[in-house]
């Protein structure tokens, strides 16, 4: 049986941006800290819930049950973080570094799907550019995101992706509502004339 994650996310009304670009970092910070992985949002992936976004990309990090359990009892979503980056190589599961960005793109999918309150939020960022940005400057937040204008910012990519996706899959609805619609319809074949009643 597939577990489902109940919760009120509360996020302040979305008003469209007009702006270039949208950073982020803490989750607490209002109303963009729902961006971050940290932000304590759970999170059905895989048919588990996990309490947030990091909690359910880390899982899959772990090579044993052992370890991911242990990565996943840290108290605190950064904790987890933390617990995850420090891994041996032999505890890491082999092909990571080919799977890793993936694995973060279902997460975002399965958190923006899940709580209509974020994916309004996120759609209402229009198409800005989102950038995570860190403080401390080291491999981990360059890659993710960037500090003092330098990284690879692949949350804020992935981000888009999901917002593009999310975007994409709105302006499909009412286009299929149309065609389910006309589909119900009574055939007729071709070149039969409809006589009015």
């Amino acid at each position: 049986m597939k577990k489902t994650a109940k919760v009120d996310v509360k996020v302040a009304a979305p008003v469209p941006v007009q702006q270039a670009e949208i950073r982020f970092y803490r989750s607490n910070e209002k109303p963009y800290g729902v961006f971050s992985n940290l932000h304590r949002t759970p999170v059905t992936f895989e048919d588990q819930v996990f309490p947030t976004a990091e909690h359910a990309y880390q899982a899959g990090k772990a090579a044993k049950a052992a370890v991911r359990d242990w990565i996943l009892s840290a108290p605190t979503p950064s904790l987890v973080a933390m617990a995850a980056h420090g891994l041996y190589t032999w505890d890491i599961v082999p092909n990571w570094s080919k799977i890793k960005f993936d694995r973060m793109r279902g997460v975002l999918r399965a958190k923006f799907s899940q709580h209509p309150a974020l994916r309004d939020l996120l759609l209402s960022t229009g198409n800005a550019r989102l950038v995570e940005v860190g403080t401390t400057d080291n491999a981990v937040n360059r890659l993710w995101g960037e500090v003092n204008g330098k990284g690879k910012n692949m949350l804020g990519v992935l981000l888009m992706e999901v917002r593009d996706e999310l975007q994409q899959a709105k302006s499909a609805a009412p286009r299929r509502a149309v065609e389910a619609k006309s589909s119900k319809r009574s055939p007729r074949t071709r070149g039969e004339l409809v006589s009015a009643p």
